[in-house]
């Protein structure tokens, strides 16, 4: 089963998140988290790592990713793992590196969330965004 991993970044009780090319052949012209893949032998946090890298230019920092919910998407042969992270530091200033794959990148406060790519993500990610406020 393909499993796919992304992360929350989270500051100041903003998310970021990347809104998903009109182009692209799954979850086109949706708000969701950077992410992607999980390539072969490679753990959960060495993908978010590589993939915020890739599609955001930030190095998240050690130990800063908290594990925020898995399920899975989709049924049979075209059934996907899923995992969200927070991730509470990193190193850089996040800007849209894979603009082929995202066609903008923005900050939003928990009450501010637009629909996003998974359903079952939003419920997941307010309650961690609230919890975490000061």
């Amino acid at each position: 089963m393909p499993e796919i991993v992304t992360g929350a970044l989270v500051s100041e009780g903003r998310v970021l998140l990347v809104h998903r090319s009109p182009n692209r052949r799954v979850y086109p012209n949706v708000w969701d988290l950077p992410g992607g893949h999980i390539d072969p032998g490679e753990t959960e946090l060495a993908a978010l790592t590589r993939e915020l890298r890739e599609e955001l230019g930030v190095q998240i920092g050690a130990g800063s990713a908290i594990h925020l919910c898995r399920f899975n998407i989709g049924r049979d042969e075209e059934s996907v793992r899923f995992s969200a992270w927070l991730v509470g530091e990193w190193k850089g200033t996040p800007a849209n590196a894979a603009p082929d794959e995202h066609d903008e990148i923005r900050w939003f406060r928990h009450e501010e969330l637009p629909p996003l790519a998974h359903d079952l993500l939003g419920p997941a990610l307010v309650k961690a965004m609230r919890e975490s406020r000061p």
